[in-house]
């Protein structure tokens, strides 16, 4: 037979590892299942990721930073998105070119050979949209084939619930999900060709 204290030990060491899986998994990570193309070729369909939601619990999301967010038309389901433009800043997309603040971005991630033809200008007046204090501007790498800010504008800061991290499957493509990130050109510089 068992000692009571140690029978008690155990329950108590089992409960609190219980209690801290719980905590790691509601407040620090999450696992995504890509489902879609609007991130291609930074991320694949049926893609499995880990996210991190601990870090937006202390700062704000990057220019860059690839974030899973809730889907504007649907809360109960999630999107995967690239942060562009911050708050305070104003954007323009003009001829398949990102202008922030009127400098271009450069975004060595979206594919060469797939030229972004389709939603390639915004706002359709060709005025510079200026984001709130606490908008986002995000789009899916896969600009031909991503409903994304174009589609259903700015996105509060409320809507981001964690950034991508590790892809986990397919194991051939285990590894960090996109260490490249776009960086703002000088003002007046040529926009990169897309």
């Amino acid at each position: 037979m068992r000692n009571p204290k140690g029978l008690l030990t155990e329950l108590v060491e089992v409960a609190a590892l219980a209690l801290g899986l719980y905590l790691i998994i509601t407040f620090a990570i999450e696992t995504v299942h890509v489902d879609g193309l609007s991130m291609y070729p930074t991320v694949h369909n049926a893609d499995y990721l880990v996210a991190l939601k601990l870090p937006y619990r202390f700062h704000n999301p990057s220019r860059g930073d690839i974030v899973i967010m809730r889907d504007p038309y649907d809360s109960s389901r999630d999107f995967i998105k690239r942060v562009v433009g911050l708050p305070g800043e104003t954007i323009l997309i003009r001829n398949a070119k990102v202008y922030i603040n009127g400098r271009p971005l450069d975004e060595p991630y979206l594919a060469k050979n797939d030229p972004w033809t389709l939603d390639d200008n915004w706002p359709v007046d060709g005025k510079p949209y200026k984001l709130g204090p606490s908008q986002y501007f995000v789009m899916g790498d896969n600009r031909n084939n991503s409903t994304d800010s174009r589609i259903f504008g700015p996105i509060p800061r409320s809507s981001i619930e964690a950034q991508a991290w590790l892809r986990v499957l397919p194991f051939n493509r285990f590894g960090f999900v996109d260490p490249v990130r776009p960086h703002l050109l000088p003002k007046g510089a040529a926009a990169p060709a897309g």
